[in-house]
């Protein structure tokens, strides 16, 4: 008997189970998967992200893989480009896009290193219950025999098509259909300075440094053109990536390394995160497990706060995955941001969630932010 099995091995379940078994809690960690192993999924860590590898002591081996820190964002619109360093987080200035061959594994160590027992290539069969609670687990490794375990509770960490979240049901909400499709790819040879964005009209390219002295190049077209794109996806990337040529040059003179990986499989939503038995990864649930809060009042708690802390990013994030222009208030703002340093980190914050929507987007702010960009512009009328 576990307290918690924990379904799914990379970077939502292990850090799961290795707080939990640090904790001294009893815990099972199974997947699919062995590692190390590649999955389709950025692996672009934001700085709330690598300030919780290094509380971990993981990000230690995150550098030491050679994956090559990342401090700046540029956004080029086309007729000009932003650049900038979002505010930190505590003390962590720069952000890291390890590959999920090396993050991963990494994350599994760790979950082992506290005392999680680790079972790879273990397909997980079928979610069991006892009336509407979930007690267990029942699944095996190839070629093996069907075992069964239980648990106090099952976490569900095993990604968008989750068997857990499947099997209880777990409804979602602020759904949105997908809106874009995106193919991306490794290339030796590609200077980078940070972070790349580069944004044209309904077309969007995203780059920056991995492990390996790689570039990873990440472009994506409304949902649309998926059919299109797919019929050949080399002559569609590079066509794309003509729309910045100076960088689509830096791209033909290297190398590329490996295939195209892509989908167009992208839906948006928020899943109930809990229920009876059953959990998709939250901290709350030492404060349950160990009884100082009742778990269903602790899961309540977090699926609060959590919705209250992404839902500006997520309706942030999918304005632009539809592709559309951004609405002309925006581009005003992008353009008075030009020579504005410090609003110009902020609004790179804003991604990072190091910086508030509500505080950046509030009428005053804007307001100092289109005076600096006018006063700018007198001062350069009289030079």
């Amino acid at each position: 008997m576990y307290d918690a099995i924990v379904v799914g091995a990379r970077c939502a379940g292990s850090p799961t189970a290795m707080l939990l078994a640090r904790k001294g809690y009893r815990v099972l960690l199974a997947d699919k998967a062995t590692f190390p192993s590649d999955t389709m999924s950025s692996h672009f860590i934001r700085l709330p992200g690598v300030a919780r590898l290094k509380h971990w002591g993981a990000l230690d081996k995150i550098i030491a893989s050679q994956c090559p820190p990342i401090a700046t964002f540029t956004i080029d619109l086309g007729p000009f480009a932003l650049a900038g360093t979002p505010p930190p987080v505590e003390d962590v200035t720069t952000m890291y896009a390890p590959r999920r061959t090396v993050l991963d594994k990494i994350l599994v160590d760790a979950a082992v290193a506290a005392g999680a027992e680790l079972r790879e290539g273990f397909f997980v069969e079928e979610i069991l219950r006892d009336g509407d609670r979930v007690t267990g687990i029942q699944g095996r490794r190839p070629g093996g025999r069907s075992v069964k375990e239980h648990a106090r509770l099952v976490i569900g960490a095993d990604g968008m098509r989750s068997l857990v979240a499947r099997s209880v049901q777990a409804p979602t909400y602020q759904a949105k259909p997908a809106l874009s499709c995106a193919y991306y790819g490794y290339w030796s040879s590609v200077p980078l300075a940070g972070a790349e964005i580069y944004m044209r009209p309904r077309r969007m390219v995203i780059t920056f440094p991995t492990n390996e002295q790689l570039a990873c190049i990440y472009v994506a077209w409304p949902h649309s053109e998926f059919h299109t794109v797919r019929a050949d996806i080399a002559g569609n990337f590079l066509q794309t990536l003509d729309l910045a040529p100076q960088f689509a040059e830096h791209v033909r003179q290297g190398k590329q390394e490996g295939r195209f990986v892509g989908t167009a499989d992208l839906p948006n939503f928020f899943r109930k995160p809990y229920g009876p038995g059953w959990a998709l990864v939250a901290e709350a649930i030492d404060a349950g497990l160990s009884g100082r809060r009742s778990l269903e009042e602790a899961l309540a708690g977090y699926e609060r706060q959590r919705n209250e802390r992404a839902l500006p990013l997520y309706e942030y994030d999918t304005q632009r995955a539809s592709m559309e222009a951004p609405p002309p208030e925006m581009q005003q703002l992008f353009a008075a941001l030009q020579g504005n340093q410090e609003q110009t980190n902020r609004f790179f914050g804003l991604a990072e969630g190091t910086t508030s929507f509500s505080e950046f987007f509030s009428p005053g702010n804007i307001q100092r932010i289109m005076a600096a960009a006018g006063n700018a512009i007198e001062e350069q009328a009289i030079n």
